[in-house]
């Protein structure tokens, strides 16, 4: 038989049982009430004020974050007009990868290669796949030009019912980066679609994933080098890189860039790049 309980301990566990159950449902209700233009958009987001509190965010984070924002209508149709990813592998690689790009990156790799050494000790990730995914990504951070708010574009994604679900976890992670204060919220711009600094990670990746390396207390993945090359190993690592095993085709590590990128052209070009730099 299970231990009993006195009526007052029922009473608490009554109460945390609850508190759960609400919170799951308004998670759910903010994903669900959805809507397709910008009609419904500013009673969808006090519904999701009222989420981000009840999944413990502080209020002045869910203050200063979401008193202005407002619907994003190019990032909608930027949502609808992505077709770099049906193209072909050599149709891709062309487009995006040229000589003068591979050249820097080996300089870059050259550049930080202390840096670079530590990374790979501490992750087992090498240094020519961490500097691949940040030339594609940013062109090594010269295209993080931060155009888009961050949380304006994932309001107006979560809001948006084709990805709503998705987007409203990623839009309760980027409130989460600032309550923790790695960013204010005018700090966070980055991609279209919500992605933050130069090697373009989403909030929830960035929440479970960025390191502080070089130690300034701050994960820091628009500005700190440091910062943006362990964070991207560490995200490969932690999806279960093998240290010390080839990355090409048909290889574990190959298949878990597939979870940096999961377009094939994608994924072929960076290990291709990485090969090229080494």
């Amino acid at each position: 038989m299970p231990p009993k309980t006195d009526a007052p301990t029922r009473v608490r566990l009554n109460a945390i049982c609850l508190i759960v159950l609400l919170l799951a449902g308004s998670a759910g209700e903010a994903a669900a009430q959805c809507g397709n233009g910008p009609g419904g958009f500013q009673p969808w987001l006090q519904r999701f004020r009222l989420t981000a509190a009840a999944q413990g965010i502080g209020s002045g984070t869910v203050l200063s974050a979401l008193s202005d924002v407002t619907y994003d209508p190019a990032v909608i149709r930027l949502d609808r007009s992505q077709r770099s990813f049906k193209l072909s592998f050599q149709q891709f690689y062309a487009r995006r990868v040229n000589k003068a790009m591979i050249n820097k990156g080996r300089a870059l790799m050259q550049r930080h290669r202390a840096l670079l050494d530590r990374i790979e000790k501490r992750f087992g990730v090498p240094a020519e796949v961490i500097i691949a995914i940040w030339g594609l990504e940013t062109h090594y951070g010269a295209d993080a030009t931060a155009r888009y708010s961050v949380i304006r574009s994932l309001a107006t994604l979560a809001y948006d019912c084709r990805r709503s679900e998705f987007f409203t976890g990623q839009l309760l992670d980027a409130l989460r980066i600032v309550d923790e204060g790695d960013f204010r919220p005018a700090e966070l711009r980055g991609g279209w679609a919500g992605e933050i600094g130069q090697t373009q990670f989403l909030p929830t990746p960035y929440i479970r994933y960025a390191v502080d390396f070089d130690g300034d207390g701050r994960k820091d993945l628009i500005h700190s080098v440091p910062d943006i090359l362990a964070s991207t190993a560490n995200f490969l690592a932690g999806h279960g890189w093998q240290r010390g095993q080839p990355y090409g085709p048909g290889t574990h590590n190959y298949g878990v860039i597939t979870q940096w990128n999961k377009a094939s052209v994608y994924v072929q070009t960076i290990a291709t790049m990485a090969d090229q730099m080494r």
